[in-house]
């Protein structure tokens, strides 16, 4: 048996027993851990006798330091949505955030994850999660209705059968009403700043698509309509106007009822729809 065989063998071993929601499983009891590296959306945890570290489905809280480059480009892109001018207003929120997040969770608490892979630092993997209160409150929800956090992120659709995309739309009214109320960041907003900061945003990622598209040369388009439910990442950027991040948003947001159900994915909108829309179908589960 080889190494990689081995570790896979001790792994599963020491997961402790949950319960499955789809391919989503359920861990009770679970506990937060004190760690430097935890932060508004993305922290450790003591479930059974296992330490996770998760990431939060559907929410992007403010950074809490900007020491590495990718740190410091992501307190940028968070200054530009919440029309932040000063980008230590953005570390201070973020802290604000990861306390938020300890009062929260500081009595046991539930937590449904499906190990997909959030990246991260640690050599420890980290995975993607949904994270519910001890009085049953989505730990994303109560983030953005606090304004302590954007609705931005991974998604999928809830154990409870809630789509990615009505998700989504239930954390934008969330974020509006912050807005209105002027919650957390959003009292530091400066609504002029705001719209001039996203147009920036708007324009250096339009660069950047124009850029890498004159250094790639894009697969050919496919033949016949692929299915959205199964279509791979590669398959999904050979179409014209889909690049790696809409891929990306695309398969998160699955499963699809319906091609129709594309509108609901961030950067999917009047324009591009009907363009890509011919290259789809959705097939019935076997």
């Amino acid at each position: 048996m080889n190494r990689a065989r081995i570790l896979l063998v001790v792994w599963l071993a020491i997961v402790p027993a949950a319960s499955g929601a789809g391919n989503l499983q359920k861990f009770t009891d679970c506990r937060l851990l004190d760690h430097p590296a935890n932060d508004g959306d993305s922290f450790h945890v003591k479930a059974g006798e296992r330490e996770l570290i998760l990431r939060l489905y559907f929410a992007d809280c403010p950074e809490t330091t900007a020491v590495s480059d990718v740190d410091a480009k992501r307190v940028r892109d968070q200054a530009r949505y919440f029309g932040i001018t000063d980008p230590a207003q953005i570390v201070s929120f973020g802290k604000k955030a990861k306390g938020f997040v300890a009062e929260q969770l500081a009595k046991p608490f539930t937590v449904q994850t499906a190990f997909a892979s959030a990246m991260g630092r640690s050599v420890t993997p980290r995975y993607y999660a949904f994270v519910t209160t001890a009085d049953g409150k989505d730990l994303a929800s109560l983030l953005v209705e606090q304004g302590l956090a954007r609705a931005f992120g991974a998604r999928r659709e809830t154990a409870e059968g809630v789509s990615a995309g009505e998700m989504v739309e239930r954390l934008h009214d969330l974020e509006l009403q912050a807005i209105l109320r002027r919650a957390g960041i959003w009292a530091e907003s400066d609504p002029e700043g705001l719209v001039e900061l996203r147009a920036e945003q708007r324009e250096e990622e339009r660069e950047l698509d124009e850029f890498r598209d004159r250094i790639r040369s894009p697969p050919p388009s496919p033949s016949r309509p692929i299915d959205l439910n199964t279509a791979t990442r590669q398959q999904l950027q050979s179409i014209s106007g889909i690049g790696p991040a809409l891929a990306s948003r695309i398969i998160a947001g699955r499963p699809y009822e319906r091609v129709e159900d594309l509108r609901r994915v961030d950067g999917i909108g009047d324009k591009l729809y009907p363009k890509i829309q011919p290259f789809f179908v959705v097939k019935p589960p076997r």
